[in-house]
């Protein structure tokens, strides 16, 4: 039997409906307040009864989270919980709302990482070939082509 697409697009709803909530303010928790909240992903389960939301808050200065911002963070959707489950059952039009399970992306994080490592190696443009193959030019000569 083949795989349904009801989840995917239950999650893709979810992400939508939360996601829209943040960008108006409904949530008013002063915890939300230092940073930028994005919804990255929603997973729902197949039976539809969780939905695992990943999260992740980038700050409004240079100065990254520390894990107990990012704790906090975690906190005040799962005081939040409740409201969001509501406002996702008034849009989904659902029979049934999943379980919320909130965590926290760092992948994000991961990749600026990744990038800044990457930026501090230095190659020299003269010895880097790619890894392609050397191959000789198939190209015809002038010579060829033109008689004097």
């Amino acid at each position: 039997m083949g795989k349904s697409h009801r989840p995917q697009r239950m999650g893709e709803e979810m992400r939508k409906i939360l996601s829209d909530m943040l960008m108006r303010g409904q949530l008013k928790d002063p915890r939300f307040s230092g940073a930028m909240i994005s919804v990255n992903a929603v997973e729902v389960t197949n039976d539809g009864s969780y939905a695992t939301l990943y999260v992740t808050a980038l700050p409004f200065g240079s100065v990254p989270l520390t894990a107990e911002q990012k704790k906090e963070i975690l906190a005040a959707f799962e005081r939040s919980k409740g409201h969001i489950r509501t406002e996702i059952g008034k849009n989904l039009k659902a029979r049934h709302v999943p379980e919320l399970i909130f965590k926290y992306d760092e992948s994000l994080e991961y990749g600026a990482k990744m990038d800044a490592i990457l930026d501090k190696i230095e190659i020299p443009a003269d010895d880097y070939d790619y890894g392609l193959p050397q191959e000789e030019s198939t190209a015809p000569d002038d010579e060829e082509y033109f008689d004097d």
